[in-house]
């Protein structure tokens, strides 16, 4: 898996965000200094979301959508942490932790 981009090192202001959408909801699941670094992330979150597809089904719980966009550093909330592939596993999209 590509390395996220640290905050503090990026030099552009401009990053890449993948986000995860689910009904309403949409949270920036995870942002890189490059397009591509963020499609294969995007991917990634893909197949993750594949390899549960039979629980979901189950769970009768709709799978979230993921698009990549380009982002500001200053549109990121504060507090922002990235988002598991799999962060939605409770009927809601939840922020994940640090470490």
């Amino acid at each position: 898996m590509v390395e996220p981009v640290s905050l503090n090192t990026a030099r552009d202001d401009t990053l890449w965000a993948v986000v995860a959408s689910m009904g309403r909801t949409t949270r920036v699941a995870e942002i890189f200094s490059n397009r591509v670094a963020a499609l294969a992330d995007k991917a990634w979150r893909e197949q993750q979301v594949r390899a549960y597809a039979n629980f979901l089904r189950t769970s009768t719980q709709p799978p979230p959508s993921y698009h990549i966009r380009p982002i500001k550093r200053a549109e990121l909330p504060r507090a922002w942490r990235p988002l598991p592939a799999l962060g939605f596993l409770h009927g809601k999209i939840v922020q994940g932790s640090s470490g």
